[in-house]
């Protein structure tokens, strides 16, 4: 059975600030956590496929947001 590992969405941000970014020079996508503050993505992982997203959202324990 496996246990449900989780991690803790960091201080100060919560599952709406999860935000992907694309370079505009080489097209490549980080998700991580937006600081409306400074501006920045916090704890940002490279994307290489959707389940690289989907998995970001489990790591946190969050429901992936549909538009």
């Amino acid at each position: 059975m496996r246990k449900n590992t989780s991690e803790q969405i960091p201080e100060g941000f919560s599952e709406t600030d999860i935000k992907i970014e694309s370079s505009t020079c080489t097209g490549e996508k980080t998700i991580g956590f937006y600081s409306k503050y400074d501006k920045k993505l916090h704890y940002s992982e490279l994307v290489s496929s959707p389940r690289d997203i989907d998995a970001f959202y489990r790591k946190y324990g969050v429901q992936k947001q549909t538009k």
